[in-house]
């Protein structure tokens, strides 16, 4: 899965080569994971499953883990204790909440329980999370509930992810009501922070709103690809991205 989401359409003659198994052993996997609507069959091939959806949170989880951790460890080096912070939804926000909870004397503000759940076992963070209707499958609040929440404080850092980027610099997600919680977070702090793994520029993503110059630091896994970079001098952005925690003044 991470695979094709990372190379988007692939062959099973492709697959098979890459992963030493015969192509009647792929159709196989790709069946199953095609029938369970995580991967999309195609004419000789597969690619990542299509529409306004996103992937399951527990299948997000595991993806481009390594990469999420380094991302993650390297906002934790760079958050100061004793700071205040919005962390929004997303399975890469949840790393940095794991990162950040050996921390002291943080108070974090939430729309995700998941993050929640991450800082919890530390009697050195406050914890204040976002009321109103839960998304189950991904155990966070978004829309008018969580911009109300994020809109009554003002905060040293916010820290998101997104569901992608475009070439133009726009930032996408999968629901108005996350780009909405993300904008609000933005706007109540002194310092934005967007947290996005490579293959997330240029990913496809029917929602959008804000662009990425608008924000004030990107941590990534590796130097965003050179027609992304346009976009993003056109702000005052920090790109911070190995090795060793290396920043890139846009």
């Amino acid at each position: 899965m991470e695979f094709v989401h990372s190379n988007g359409y692939v062959s099973i003659e492709d697959l098979s080569r890459s992963f030493g198994l015969s192509p009647q052993s792929i159709r196989r996997l790709v069946n199953r994971l095609s029938d369970q609507g995580k991967l999309k069959r195609s004419h000789g091939g597969v690619s990542p499953p299509t529409g306004g959806a996103n992937l399951e949170y527990k299948t997000r989880q595991v993806l481009r883990l390594a990469e999420k951790k380094v991302i993650a460890a390297a906002v934790a080096r760079f958050v100061p204790n004793g700071a205040s912070l919005f962390i929004g939804l997303g399975t890469t926000p949840e790393c940095v909440a794991v990162a950040l909870a050996d921390h002291s004397d943080l108070r974090v503000f939430t729309n995700s329980l998941n993050v929640a759940a991450a800082l919890s076992a530390n009697p050195g963070v406050e914890i204040a999370i976002a009321g109103g209707l839960l998304r189950r499958r991904d155990r966070d609040v978004i829309g008018s509930a969580a911009v109300a929440f994020f809109r009554r404080y003002k905060v040293d850092f916010s820290i998101f992810g997104v569901g992608g980027v475009d070439a133009d610099g726009m930032l996408l997600d999968f629901d108005e009501g996350e780009v909405e919680a993300r904008e609000a977070m933005v706007e109540g702090s002194r310092s934005s922070l967007l947290v996005a793994d490579h293959t997330k520029f240029g990913r496809s993503v029917p929602v959008r709103g804000g662009k990425i110059g608008e924000v004030d630091h990107l941590f990534t896994d590796r130097l965003p690809p050179s027609e992304f970079m346009p976009a993003i001098r056109k702000g005052n952005v920090q790109v911070h991205h190995p090795p060793d925690d290396r920043v890139t003044a846009a």
